[in-house]
């Protein structure tokens, strides 16, 4: 019986000393996150707000899209990337705006030019052709690439559009 006992509590003190050292590594885990994103954060570089305003429409197979990108602050940017994502697959050959490059099946990036504090980019104007003619569209705008800066607001430059097979232009 003593022998069972004294068991019981050698298991007890070596699962009392397991949590203690779990509990010790994971403060000195989290605390050592907390220091290097507080430094992450400060090595970010600069901070702008950039997002996206524009127009969307599908006709016959064929997808328009004009955009205007533009830049809140508090610093400007030389150059960013949009992201052009589509639930349809596009055409083998295309016809890109300058600065324009296809990035997969249904994917087109575009430079969004210079922005300064709180202006705007250049404007961006696509016509991509569709692999067939689908009666409708989901078309997401996003920023791929944001010039080596921090956007704490991603609501102005997330956007997510459907475009139905009518030629009707519709806003983001």
């Amino acid at each position: 019986m003593a022998s069972l006992r004294a068991r019981r509590e050698e298991v007890v003190a070596v699962r009392r000393g397991a949590v203690r050292s779990v509990v010790v590594a994971g403060s000195l885990v989290l605390g050592g996150l907390a220091q290097g994103a507080g430094a992450a954060v400060a090595a970010a570089g600069p901070e702008a707000d950039v997002g996206y305003h524009g127009r969307v429409a599908l006709g016959r197979g064929l997808l328009r899209v004009w955009m205007v990108p533009e830049n809140e602050g508090p610093s400007a940017l030389a150059n960013a990337t949009v992201r052009v994502r589509l639930s349809a697959d596009l055409a083998d050959r295309q016809e890109l705006a300058g600065g324009c490059a296809r990035a997969g099946l249904r994917e087109v990036v575009c430079e969004t030019g210079a922005m300064p504090l709180h202006g705007r980019g250049r404007h961006i104007g696509l016509a991509l052709a569709l692999k067939e003619a689908p009666t409708e569209v989901v078309v997401r705008i996003d920023t791929w690439w944001n010039g080596g800066a921090t956007d704490r607001n991603l609501t102005n430059n997330e956007h997510v559009v459907l475009a139905l097979d009518t030629g009707d232009a519709y806003a983001f």
